[in-house]
């Protein structure tokens, strides 16, 4: 049973026992209801205590649950909230550590509420595409008035404990706790153990002056601010009803929205996205219980943009690191970009200058190799050319100490041939951060044929400390995310070929979601760095087709934002994409010299031709086994690429659109006669699916 029961005199303690973090899921809540019952049937007990075991109180509902039988199988929360106000014995929630959604929720279905300072409380949600469903949007701004109530609902964000027991009339919390919450809590219950009538939140009365006009300006606000996401609006509309109507019309009215929420898609793809994030630090093969190495200071090698980047996540968590580069200049100009990041940070108020002088004062330079030989993990982000990497990892070999580990921030290069360089490729690792590194959530750790369980292990953790989200990947070219964006270009060249331009192209993808079109994506990052990997391509993979669009682009020096000038211009000291007609003229005289006579695109094709492009490459490198799970991919795309949270990924998307579609919509572009028929033939694990009805989840 997830919960225990033990009796402190004539106090009841029931304890929420499942970890980590005590879900309510369907086993919890039958022990917590068998604990209040026999509670409830002993004379001897004159008031109970509802707690959690462990590191948390609650961290809410189970929503792997939801959509089961189980997620409504009495006694479902609901029902669990509303034994606790119908007790006849007071009932006392000892909150500590993590109250959140259905965990905040129980606590306010108890008579009393005693907090330990510091814990987490917060209705997160909206976060997957929800509203409060167990009576959160009607008890909270009954306790916390409705401005408070409100803003934690929309923005889901936690507010420690004794910050929400200073709010001026605040009814949450009986009691704040320095000590040992569930000790005070039964002396609390004691205490209360004769009063009657026991206090209910429900019963307590929302009142706020002029709440037609706020509710109209937040929606306004909100809505501006939460376009593709339907829940933000919605948890205007239930607090605003806890405020026109008697509870259990409120009730009503929450339920509603939260059951037409649970099926929206916007809600599943977050739903996915959380489990997704969850499933990506699980290795198959490699335990939970796996052994760590010792990561006390890090060295980073190249003070460039990336460099530094890699360097500000290590010195943000309180690591030491060293930095190497080949010229004093070259450090000092890095060194001198790092600080103004952090000065921007402490200009906007989101750093203080003391933390900005600690961190800096954990970093140190250096010229030699030597100096490094103390550190536990190195990791170069030298210029991508298999050459220079090996004269890196050949002079690692011979300095670093045994049992460092050695990391390769690579975006496309063999890592395995990387590794063969040292005497030691059970110790070599990628970490290929995405630019800018200090900013992106995204890394993905490459592991090697020959690299070590506990390598691996102990670079997924320090990810998670650097507060990364980590993909594992297998070697392949451009690991997971590169490998797929390179298709995903290919085919937006194809179609400035065919007759779009690339205004229509990004255009379209921004309107779908994408944080930018993939050439204002080329402008950002470099044109120069895609131009760069086709030429290896050619040379390595002659019969694939590009289209020379965007090498003509390059032989005019048009590399993007740092050079003024790409698939669009730009004004110097902007950022702002400004259409070309050089640019223009060029795909025109391109197009002429193909003797292709342009047409016009729809944006829908535009969408399902780069969107497929990217999901049928992704199946490939799930089922080589680079992937572990389609969920990686997803994860990859949203962290990395700005693809659309609300669409879940491109995986996900493909999912929502149905595998058999997806498969239709690829035989119609290979039948277009300008396209690349080979480039859409389906995927294996794509051609399995589809004809089963089956979906990559």
């Amino acid at each position: 049973m997830s919960a225990k029961y033990e009796t402190r005199g004539d106090v009841a303690v029931i304890s929420l026992d499942n970890p980590p973090v005590n879900g309510l899921g369907y086993v919890t809540r039958v022990g917590i209801a068998e604990g209040l019952d026999k509670a409830l049937a002993d004379p001897a007990v004159k008031a109970i205590v509802v707690t959690g075991a462990g590191k948390a109180f609650s961290g809410g509902a189970d929503i792997r649950e939801f959509g089961s039988p189980k997620s409504t199988a009495e006694p479902n929360l609901l029902s669990l909230i509303a034994a606790l106000e119908a007790s006849t014995k007071p009932t006392v929630a000892a909150v500590h550590s993590v109250a959140m959604g259905g965990g905040l929720e129980l606590a306010l279905g108890c008579h009393y509420r005693v907090a330990a300072a510091g814990a987490q409380i917060a209705l997160p949600e909206v976060k997957i595409g929800l509203i409060p469903g167990a009576g959160g949007t009607q008890r909270l701004p009954r306790v916390l008035g409705v401005e408070t109530a409100l803003n934690m609902i929309v923005s889901g964000e936690p507010v420690k404990s004794e910050l929400l027991a200073k709010q001026p009339g605040q009814k949450l919390f009986d009691k704040i706790v320095e000590g040992d919450v569930v000790d005070t809590a039964v002396a609390y219950a004691r205490e209360k153990a004769d009063v009657r009538p026991m206090p209910l939140v429900r019963n307590l009365k929302v009142e706020y002056p002029n709440a037609d006009a706020y509710f109209q300006f937040a929606r306004n606000t909100v809505g501006a601010m939460s376009r593709n996401f339907p829940a933000p609006l919605k948890c205007i509309d239930a607090v605003a009803a806890s405020t026109k109507l008697k509870f259990d019309d409120g009730m009503k009215v929450e339920r509603e929205i939260f059951m037409a929420l649970m099926v929206t898609p916007e809600s599943k793809a977050l739903r996915h996205l959380f489990m997704a994030e969850r499933a990506a630090s699980k290795i198959a093969d490699v335990p939970a219980d796996t052994p760590l190495r010792n990561i006390n200071k890090i060295a980073v090698i190249g003070a460039g943009t990336m460099g530094g980047g890699i360097a500000m996540n290590f010195l943000n968590a309180g690591i030491l690191v060293v930095m190497l580069e080949m010229k004093q200049d070259a450090l000092d100009k890095g060194i001198g970009i790092m600080r103004k990041n952090y000065e921007a940070q402490v200009k906007k108020g989101k750093l203080k200058q003391d933390k900005l002088d600690e961190r800096m004062g954990l970093l140190s330079t250096t010229l030699k190799y030597d100096d490094l030989k103390d550190t536990d993990l190195v990791i170069e982000a030298v210029f991508e050319d298999m050459g220079v990497k090996e004269q890196v990892f050949k002079t690692l070999d011979e300095v670093m100490k045994p049992g460092a580990i050695l990391a390769s921030n690579t975006s496309t290069l063999d890592l395995d041939k990387i590794a063969s360089f040292t005497k030691r490729p059970e110790d070599v690792i990628g970490m290929h951060f995405f630019s800018p590194a200090n900013v992106m959530k995204l890394l993905e750790v490459v592991r090697g044929k020959k690299t070590a369980k506990d390598v691996l292990a102990t670079v997924m953790a320090l990810g998670k400390k650097i507060k990364k989200t980590c993909v594992v990947s297998g070697v392949t070219d451009g690991f997971i995310g590169n490998r797929m964006i390179e298709q995903y270009s290919r085919q937006a060249g194809f179609l400035l070929e065919e007759g779009a331009t690339p205004e229509q192209v990004d255009k379209a993808m921004e309107k779908f979601g994408m944080a930018m079109g993939p050439f204002r994506m080329g402008d950002l990052a470099g044109n120069d760095v895609g131009w760069y990997i086709r030429k290896r391509r050619y040379v390595e993979k002659p019969d694939i087709r590009y289209s020379k669009t965007a090498d003509l682009l390059c032989e005019l020096g048009r590399f993007g934002q740092k050079t003024g000038a790409g698939w669009y211009d730009y004004v110097p000291g902007k950022r702002d994409a400004m259409p070309s007609k050089v640019v223009t003229d060029m795909i025109e005289k391109h197009r002429a010299d193909l003797g292709i006579t342009a047409r016009k695109i729809p944006d829908e094709e535009i969408v399902h031709r780069l969107v497929y492009a990217l999901v049928n490459e992704g199946a490939k490198i799930v089922d080589e086994g680079i992937a572990q799970r389609a969920s990686d991919v997803d994860m990859v795309y949203i962290t990395g690429y700005g693809f659309p949270m609300h669409r879940g990924g491109p995986m996900n998307y493909a999912d929502t659109q149905g595998l058999f579609n997806v498969v239709q919509a690829m035989k119609r572009f290979a039948a277009n006669p300008l396209d690349d028929a080979g480039f859409w033939k389906p995927a294996p694990l794509l051609a399995r699916l589809a004809p089963e009805g089956k979906s990559f989840s």
